[in-house]
């Protein structure tokens, strides 16, 4: 007796050391290696246009929570409904909490399984009296994480879970930026309404006194009807500024997921985006590239919910594809059975008796139709295609910051041209208008003066709404709006 069981002692320590060694060798195989992102990127993901650095530094606009770059407080107040109430958003929560299910189960894989499966038996042979059988079992299951299949599907859906919660902030971000511009165009439109009104007025007077010098004899009346036809232009331009007013409203009352209905808002330039330390004009802070530090391309991979999302898709890959080369090793499963039957092979017993099992059971796939080795080679192919996918989401972003850069620069240049150009034209409506009264100048002149000082006018204050998109579309592709 003392003997089998010195034997069994030496049987299972030689088994936990060849156990011991069998983990270690397969440590080194990295079937339990964790992700590292090692893909390369471009270095200048902004681009070599000096003019596009301007403001270029250390820190960047992006750090900036939402509330901290726009300063309105009518609008941090819409955004903050938009963000409560938005059903969108509301589908990307329910995404993130989704993969926080699937990742609890895949985290319990480790534990066993334990069923309780009662059975009874009532059977009868020929004359015989009834046999009545039970079996009153708890049967438990547990898979041994051997060669890491369990580990590397948790971690996979570890990172899936990472995705949807970049996913979650790209719809924020999106989001803000968003219903800044929509608030910004009403702004814009609102001051528009006003450029119009204020010249539906003048227009107004220029008819009557063309009315008057034709009533005396000093005009003719085609003159009178080309003046009616420009006010009346002028017209159908508040309707139509008056419906776009109605249109960007209802896109916001959407994006609250509400009924239409009016938007507060302030005045254009009581306002501004936030640069702490720009002078000048209210307009041009707006825009000033002098304030617009964008940092270095590494923080933008940092904030942007989109890159750090295609990191993550590239993370589950690599752990799926850990997963597919763990399903060429074996399979260990532990199964054990304890309860209660009166049933023992082909005798009945009464009363019933303890029933105890334990197996092990090792599964080691021979010929699987190829499917094994299929499901590697995809899940490899995948992670290819995912890093080529990773560095073009990069250079996108790039892009959209090059782009947003451009457009600030471009705004800024315009904003000054368009002053002057506003300016310069008021004094000739004005001058022009003065001479027609004199009967200096004809009607064609003012027409052509006071045509052009509208198109100016309404030309400046869409600069300004362009300049607006273009600040809050840099700070957007630099990764901002996700705090």
């Amino acid at each position: 007796m003392m003997i089998r069981t010195n034997k069994h002692k030496k049987i299972n320590l030689s088994f936990i050391i060849y156990t011991i060694l069998f983990s270690v060798a397969l440590s080194g195989c990295g079937l339990y290696n964790k992700y590292e992102q090692n893909t390369p990127t471009p270095s200048d993901a902004f681009g070599t246009d000096e003019s596009i650095k301007v403001g270029n530094g250390e820190t960047s606009i992006a750090e900036m929570s939402w509330r901290e770059f726009f300063t309105d407080p009518e609008l941090q107040q819409l955004i903050e409904q938009v963000l409560a109430n938005n059903t969108d958003l509301n589908s990307a929560r329910i995404a993130v909490e989704k993969s926080e299910a699937a990742l609890h189960a895949a985290k319990m894989a480790y534990l066993p399984s334990l069923y309780f499966s009662p059975q009874g038996t009532l059977a009868k042979f020929d004359d015989n009296p009834w046999s009545k059988t039970y079996d009153l079992p708890l049967q438990l299951s547990m898979d041994v994480d051997v060669f890491g299949s369990i580990t590397n599907k948790k971690r996979a859906a570890k990172a899936v879970l990472l995705q949807a919660q970049m996913q979650q902030e790209a719809v924020r971000a999106n989001l803000i930026s968003t219903t800044a511009q929509q608030y910004f165009m009403l702004q814009v439109l609102d001051r528009q309404l006003d450029i119009l009104t204020q010249t539906d007025s003048l227009w107004n007077e220029s008819l009557e006194t063309e009315k008057a010098l034709w009533e005396n004899g000093k005009a003719y009346s085609t003159a009178v009807n080309q003046m009616e036809a420009s006010y009346l232009n002028v017209k159908t331009q508040i309707a139509d500024t008056r419906r776009n007013i109605r249109s960007v409203e209802n896109a916001i009352c959407s994006l609250l997921a509400i009924s239409p209905q009016h938007i507060n808002r302030q005045k254009w330039g009581n306002s501004i985006l936030h640069h702490a330390d720009a002078q000048g004009d209210a307009d041009q802070k707006m825009f000033d590239t002098k304030y617009l530090n964008i940092g270095v391309p590494a923080m933008m991979l940092e904030n942007r919910p989109d890159i750090r999302m295609a990191n993550h898709a590239m993370e589950e890959a690599f752990y799926n594809t850990q997963a597919a080369r763990a399903a060429f090793f074996p399979n260990i499963t532990l199964t054990g059975v304890a309860g209660w039957t009166n049933s023992a092979g082909g005798m009945v017993i009464d009363p019933g008796k303890l029933l105890l099992s334990f197996v092990g059971q090792l599964t080691q796939p021979i010929f699987a139709r190829g499917k094994i080795n299929a499901n590697y080679k995809i899940s490899k192919l995948t992670e290819e295609d995912l890093q080529k996918k990773y560095v073009q989401t990069v250079i996108n972003a790039g892009n959209q910051v090059n782009e947003a850069m451009a457009d600030c620069l471009t705004a800024r240049e315009k904003h000054g041209y368009f002053h002057r150009q506003v300016e310069v034209l008021y004094d000739a409506y004005s001058g022009t208008h003065e001479l027609m009264d004199n009967g200096k100048a004809s009607y064609l002149e003012v027409l052509t003066a006071q045509e052009s000082l509208l198109n100016a006018q309404l030309s400046e204050a869409m600069n300004m709404y362009d300049a607006a998109q273009a600040v809050i579309g840099l700070y957007i592709a630099l990764g901002g709006g996700t705090k």
